[in-house]
């Protein structure tokens, strides 16, 4: 069953309340069962009807690329939103973006939630592949909000040089993220002491590449 693809889903403030408890639900839900969880089993966590999360998602993919998106994007919730808000008033650059990376990385190592459902992307990708595109489709822009903002507000300041915003993203996440995704997907983490080094590094390089150049 799927919605009418020329439907809009349903808006206004009860619809984003409902929209929310079915997100929820499912996380749950693909959590506990992977990505074989009947929409039924979603719709009863949610307190809703099976027709009411295909009106909103119309199918249990665009269902589990709204909960991947949400949860991804959770280790840039408030308190690594908030520092990196902060960036564009600091003094001293470095110091004010390797604090930010530490909050920043320390939820994406800490996020079992995340991990898990990360690692259940990993795991479907071959039978779904629409899941990885429409991930992609957003961008890391879209993505990653926080981010983007921060880089944005600097290069308008003038404090950082940056000509191509989404590389500019793609390539902190490298620095920054990336090392402890890859290294979780195969069951190993990054310890301390790395974790460290790999951001005061990261930030170095960064900010080496995208400062602004002495005349």
């Amino acid at each position: 069953m799927s919605a009418d693809s020329g439907k809009q889903p349903p808006s206004g403030p009860r619809a984003a309340l409902k929209r929310q408890a079915i997100v929820r639900a499912a996380r749950e839900a693909f959590l506990r069962e992977g990505f074989g969880v009947g929409m039924d089993a979603i719709a009863a966590g949610a307190g809703v009807s099976k027709v009411t999360v295909y009106n909103h998602f119309g199918s249990k993919e665009a269902l589990f690329t709204a909960v991947i998106t949400e949860a991804l994007d959770e280790p840039l919730g408030s308190a690594s939103a908030t520092a990196l808000e902060g960036l564009a008033e600091a003094e001293d650059l470095r110091t004010a973006l390797v604090d930010a990376a530490r909050t920043w990385v320390n939820a994406v190592r800490t996020n079992q939630d995340v991990i898990a459902l990360r690692n259940l992307v990993a795991a479907e990708l071959h039978r779904f592949p629409e899941l990885g595109r429409a991930w992609q489709g957003h961008g890391p822009e879209g993505h990653h909000p926080a981010v983007a903002a921060a880089l944005r507000g600097l290069a308008d300041q003038g404090r950082l040089v940056i000509p191509d915003l989404e590389t500019a993203i793609i390539q902190l996440y490298a620095l920054l993220v990336f090392p402890h995704m890859v290294f979780g997907a195969y069951g190993t983490t990054v310890d301390d002491g790395l974790t460290e080094r790999l951001i005061t590094g990261g930030v170095d390089m960064f900010l080496s590449h995208y400062g602004p150049r002495e005349r």
